[in-house]
C-alpha cells in the first residue's frame, strides 16, 4: 500500500515513510492510492472479532510494510482493558469501546476510556507505540510539533512522554481550554514535554504548525513530525471503531446505521468516511458542529468559507472551536473524484484566507452521495442536551457529546440505527455539567486535584519564527 497526496506533487510513499510526518512536500494530505475493499465475506468473519484483532483486520491493510508479527504485537500491546481502564459502572474494560444503547437504535458509542478521557486516546496510544517502534528500527529521533484545542494535546503527550528520542511541542491556545484540559497538559513535567500556549485561537495554533511543515529545510533539521490529524496513522486508527460500532449495533451485515460525530477539525468523521469507502454499511454520516459552524454551513450551501480568530467562538464545546478543518480537505479530494488539480486550485483560495463554492461548480448535488448531513448546536442546546440524557437515561455526558445528540436526534430515523460517538468524559468539563446539573461530574482516580498541581508552560505570541526559534533553543 502507497500513499499519495491530494495536491498531487509528492512522490508515494509507504505507511512507515508517512507515519512520523503530517503534511506532504506539496502541502497536501496522505491518502491511500486506493482505499481497501472489505466484502461480505470479510464483514461476517470480522463480526465477532474483539477490538485487538478488529483493529489488525483493518490496520494491516494500511501497514503493509510493517511484518504482521510486529504489527499485531503493537496493536496488542495499545489495546487492553489496563490502557483504557476509565469505563463506567457496569462496562466491560475489555470492551475497549462499549456501546451504550440509550433506547432501540440510539447508541452511544464510548471511546473516552484511555488515559485524559478523551476519544483521541483510540489513535494516539497507538500512534505513540508505532513512532517508537519506527524510530527504534531506524535509530532516529523526532521532535513532535502539534497544536490542539483541548483534547489532541493531552492525549498526545500521555502517548509520548519518556519515549526515547521523542520531544513534543504542543501549541494551545491561551486561555481557552477547560481548566482540567489545561492542567493534564502543563501539568506534566516530563523533560520530553512542552507545552507553549498561543496568544490566539487554536486555527493560529494550527497555522503554525502548517508554517513550520511547509519549511522543508527547518523540518528536516530539526526533524519535524506531526501528531494532529493530519497525520494519517491516526486517521487509520480512528477507522476501526466505526467497525466495532457497527457491529456492536447490528445483527447482520444487510442492516446500515447512521453515525452523528461531534466535528471541529474533520478528522473524526473523516475516518467515517473512508470506513464507508471501504464498504461498511453506513447510511449516514452526521457532522455536529458547534456556533463555530463552518462545516454545517457547506454541507448546507456547498460554500467553505473558513473564518479568522476574531470570528471563531470561544464555546462550551471549545475541542471543536475551530473554523479551519484540516481534515476536510481529504473529503473533498473524493468529492472532486481525486482531481489533484482541482483539489489544489480549490485549496489556493482557501490558503489564502478565501473560500469556495461548489454549489456553483454543481458538486454539492453529489454530497448525498458519501452519506454526509449535518447540523449544528449551541450552549444552550447543549445544557438541554446534557439535563435530557441525565433525566431520561442516568447517564451524563460532556458537552460535545451533546452537541452530536442534539444534531442526532434531529435527523434521526425511525428504522437505522443511530450511533453517536462521545468524544470525552464529562470530567473534562466540570464548569459546564455544573452548569446543567448543578452537580460536578465524579473524577477518576488520580484525577481529583489535577488543578492544583504545578504547571509547566510558556505563553507566545502567534509568530511561527518564535515557534522555530524556541525548538531550536530546547534541543
Amino acid at each position: 500500500m502507497k500513499y499519495i497526496s491530494t495536491r498531487g506533487q509528492a512522490p508515494a510513499q509507504s505507511f512507515s515513510e508517512i507515519l512520523l510526518g503530517g503534511l506532504a512536500p506539496d502541502g497536501g494530505l496522505y491518502l491511500p492510492e486506493t482505499y481497501p475493499q472489505f466484502s461480505a465475506a470479510d464483514l461476517t468473519a470480522m463480526r465477532t472479532m474483539n477490538y485487538r484483532d478488529l483493529a489488525f483486520a483493518v490496520l494491516s491493510r494500511f501497514a503493509t510494510d510493517i511484518p504482521a508479527a510486529d504489527l499485531k504485537t503493537i496493536i496488542d500491546k495499545t489495546y487492553t482493558a489496563a490502557v483504557y481502564c476509565h469505563v463506567r459502572e457496569g462496562d466491560n474494560p475489555e470492551d475497549i469501546t462499549p456501546l451504550h444503547t440509550l433506547e432501540p437504535n440510539l447508541h452511544l458509542l464510548c471511546l473516552s476510556n484511555g488515559p485524559t478521557l478523551a476519544f483521541k486516546d483510540m489513535a494516539m496510544q497507538l500512534l505513540g507505540n508505532l513512532f517508537e517502534y519506527v524510530l527504534t528500527k531506524a535509530g532516529q529521533g523526532i521532535n513532535i510539533l502539534g497544536a490542539t484545542s483541548g483534547d489532541t494535546g493531552s492525549s498526545a503527550e500521555y502517548a509520548m512522554r519518556g519515549k526515547q528520542g521523542v520531544n513534543v511541542f504542543m501549541l494551545s491556545p491561551h486561555g481557552k481550554m477547560s481548566r482540567f484540559q489545561t492542567a493534564q497538559m502543563f501539568s506534566l513535567q516530563d523533560p520530553n514535554i512542552y507545552n507553549i500556549a498561543i496568544k490566539g485561537v487554536f486555527d493560529d495554533c494550527q497555522d503554525i504548525v502548517k508554517a513550520v511543515s511547509n519549511d522543508h529545510a527547518f523540518k528536516a533539521d530539526y526533524k519535524i513530525g506531526a501528531v494532529n490529524s493530519i497525520n494519517w496513522g491516526r486517521i487509520a486508527a480512528q477507522i476501526v471503531y466505526y467497525f466495532k460500532g457497527y457491529f456492536a449495533s447490528t445483527t447482520d451485515n444487510t442492516q446500515q446505521v447512521s453515525f452523528a460525530v461531534p466535528s471541529g477539525n474533520f478528522g473524526n468523521v473523516c475516518a467515517g468516511h473512508i470506513a464507508r469507502m471501504m464498504g461498511l454499511p453506513i447510511k449516514h454520516l452526521i457532522v455536529a458542529t458547534n456556533e463555530n459552524d463552518v462545516l454545517d454551513e457547506f454541507f448546507k450551501t456547498g460554500v467553505y468559507r473558513p473564518r479568522g480568530s476574531a470570528n471563531t467562538y470561544h464555546t462550551s464545546s471549545p475541542s471543536m472551536d475551530i473554523s479551519k478543518a484540516s481534515n476536510f480537505e481529504r473529503f473533498i479530494y473524493d468529492l472532486v473524484g481525486q482531481n489533484a488539480a482541482k483539489l489544489q486550485a480549490l485549496w489556493s483560495s482557501v490558503d489564502q484566507g478565501g473560500a469556495f463554492d461548489l454549489a456553483a461548480q454543481g458538486l454539492l448535488s453529489k454530497v448525498p452521495e458519501f452519506g454526509f448531513q449535518s447540523g449544528s448546536s449551541n450552549h444552550a442546546n447543549r445544557m438541554e442536551m446534557i439535563r435530557k440524557i441525565w433525566v431520561d437515561y442516568g447517564l451524563m455526558i460532556d458537552t460535545h457529546t451533546a452537541d452530536g445528540l442534539k444534531v442526532a436526534l434531529e435527523l434521526r430515523e425511525a428504522d437505522v440505527p443511530m450511533i453517536v460517538l462521545e468524544t470525552a468524559l464529562p470530567a473534562k468539563f466540570e464548569e459546564s455539567i455544573q452548569e446543567a446539573l448543578g452537580q460536578a461530574p465524579v473524577r477518576p482516580q488520580g484525577m481529583e486535584y489535577l488543578e492544583t498541581l504545578p504547571q509547566r508552560f510558556e505563553v507566545m505570541a502567534a509568530d511561527a519564527e518564535a515557534v522555530k526559534q524556541f525548538i531550536k533553543n530546547h534541543l
